[in-house]
């Protein structure tokens, strides 16, 4: 991308003196650029994750900079509308029907119900709402309900966002047309690494979709999960699904850590370095520039120095309130106490 091969920094300018010899980034012949204008090779996204951990984060803020104001955090929430009874056997899912898990399926709430979660949601400083369903691909008869949710939403004053499985060009237009702002469709992983963690649909399946959603003018919200067994070459190759789809790369890029959950298959995978997950976060910062990246599932384990350091590395988004789905998340208070607590605000212009 021509915003980030022009946020290299010059060594000249470089702290430490001469005396010491010491710089803290590299050359700018050395630095990895994009192989085009508009496509990230593997290579080149690789060489940004061995980049010296503070060089990449002064490369991510940066970028970071050029298209947001860094002290500006936004808020959006997500709402578990449809729980449990999903045929998809994603390993990490605790509402799959092939896992056993404490999970139990509901009915899709009703539009009464939505409204007093979206209006919470409003005075807590949400822009942005998001409604979960566990489908696989809903129904004409769905699609119809999910409808009248999103008008809802809107006339709260809110952004409606939805993630709610795979959709049709059809469907995608009718959520269009009911003022439907963005549809979240995570890949996941890489497409190599996509066959140990789901096997009941391929990733080209989850590629149409987002298609399907593009083209009908919707915003797209798409990013992955982070440690679930999966190497920095896998995750490198996952950066740059995202940041190489066509015609441009996600309005929002959601970046979550594996929350572990009892009785599903990934409920025993080592836990990821905490540097290696906020060096995800400066990567698709500097190979996504103008996204909303997002610190999505996986904060309650995170401790609020990790959360920081995210911040600093480019996420300019997170999800708040207690639940994300069906697993925990830290407290509106909390949250609200952190973002004080360094400077910060939450917020949100445009890129």
């Amino acid at each position: 991308m021509l915003d980030t091969a022009t946020t290299t920094h010059n060594p000249s300018s470089c702290h430490g003196t001469a005396e010491q010899s010491v710089h803290f980034c590299v050359p700018r012949s050395q630095q990895p650029q994009p192989a085009s204008t508009n496509r990230w090779a593997i290579e080149d996204i690789e060489a940004l994750f061995a980049l010296p951990f503070p060089e990449l984060m002064f490369r991510a803020q940066q970028v970071h900079r050029e298209h947001f104001d860094p002290a500006e955090v936004e808020f959006a929430t997500l709402l578990s509308i449809k729980t449990g009874g999903c045929p998809e056997d994603c390993g990490y899912c605790p509402q799959s029907v092939h896992h056993d898990t404490p999970v139990e399926a509901t009915k899709l709430m009703e539009a009464d119900a939505v409204r007093e979660a979206a209006e919470k949601a409003k005075a807590a400083g949400a822009t942005r709402f998001c409604m979960g369903a566990a489908w696989r691909a809903p129904k004409d008869r769905d699609i119809e309900n999910v409808v009248t949710l999103i008008r809802t939403v809107k006339e709260v004053g809110l952004e409606a966002c939805c993630t709610l499985g795979m959709l049709t060009k059809e469907h995608a237009a009718e959520l269009k047309e009911a003022g439907l702002d963005y549809y979240n469709h995570n890949l996941d992983t890489a497409p190599e690494n996509y066959g140990n963690i789901i096997t009941t649909r391929d990733y080209q399946d989850r590629l149409d979709t987002l298609e399907n959603v593009r083209n009908v003018g919707v915003s797209v919200c798409s990013g992955g999960i982070i440690g679930m067994g999966e190497n920095r070459r896998q995750r490198a190759e996952l950066v740059g699904q995202l940041a190489n789809l066509h015609p441009h790369y996600p309005d929002s890029v959601p970046i979550n850590n594996l929350v572990k959950v009892e009785g599903t298959p990934l409920a025993e995978v080592d836990d990821i370095d905490p540097l290696e997950f906020v060096r995800m976060i400066a990567v698709a910062r500097i190979t996504m520039p103008k996204a909303r990246v997002r610190l999505s599932a996986g904060r309650t384990a995170m401790a609020d120095t990790m959360q920081a350091m995210c911040f600093m590395a480019g996420a300019n988004s997170i999800f708040y309130g207690e639940k994300l789905l069906t697993t925990g998340n830290p407290d509106v208070e909390a949250d609200m106490q952190l973002i004080e607590r360094l400077g910060m605000r939450a917020g949100k212009q445009q890129a």
